[in-house]
């Protein structure tokens, strides 16, 4: 899979493919899927949510650039597999989740794995942390009409948000990047992602 999804598309750095190699996808995909968990595409997981394509995760997390001692905050857990990549690469990774089930499911594959550096949440986006508790990166693993502004608050001086933003049918992967009380972005690129839903996102009517 990396060799032939990642590495062949031009993904070079040696962190992020290693941190790739070292997680088992197979474990965080339905058992009924897993002849499927190495394919170059996303896939199911229960409550109209998906594991991220391969691709997808490899490109998000070289984005945001991590380093060992970095305190990390993912918005939306589903399956866990993008968490069990980060917590390769970071000091700490917050992950939070709407949905009981999966949270549930993706509690166990981490245990699984002894990754005691993830700390799962059950909530609402980033309502689940404290303001003042700041990160050195943000991911948000499904799209958002907008950029919501707790998570551009949420970032340290230096930090990185990743977030898919944009209509339903089709995203733009954004980078934002806090410099003191002034914020970049960048553009990584078209994507689809499940839809944000909460006070940050979409209504759940809308999702």
């Amino acid at each position: 899979m990396v060799d032939e999804q990642i590495a062949a598309r031009g993904m070079r750095d040696p962190r992020v493919l290693a941190a790739l190699r070292s997680v088992p996808r197979h474990l965080f995909v339905p058992p009924e899927l897993r002849a499927h968990a190495y394919d170059d595409g996303a896939l199911p997981i229960g409550g109209g949510q998906t594991i991220s394509q391969p691709y997808i995760v490899a490109i998000m997390t070289e984005a945001v650039r991590l380093r060992q001692r970095d305190r990390v905050l993912e918005v939306g857990t589903g399956s866990g597999y993008q968490v069990a990549v980060l917590a390769q690469l970071a000091d700490r990774v917050v992950s939070v989740e709407r949905m009981v089930v999966l949270a549930r499911t993706a509690r166990r594959a981490l245990h699984a794995l002894g990754l005691q550096q993830v700390h799962l949440l059950v909530a609402d986006g980033a309502e689940a942390v404290r303001p003042d508790q700041l990160f050195d990166a943000v991911l948000v693993t499904a799209g958002a009409p907008t950029v919501p502004n707790q998570l551009r608050t949420r970032l340290a001086d230096g930090g990185r948000l990743i977030i898919p933003v944009g209509p339903l049918e089709l995203q733009t992967l954004l980078l934002i990047e806090r410099h003191g009380n002034s914020f970049t972005q960048s553009s990584l690129g078209s994507c689809v992602f499940v839809p944000l839903v909460g006070r940050s996102g979409w209504s759940s009517s809308q999702g």
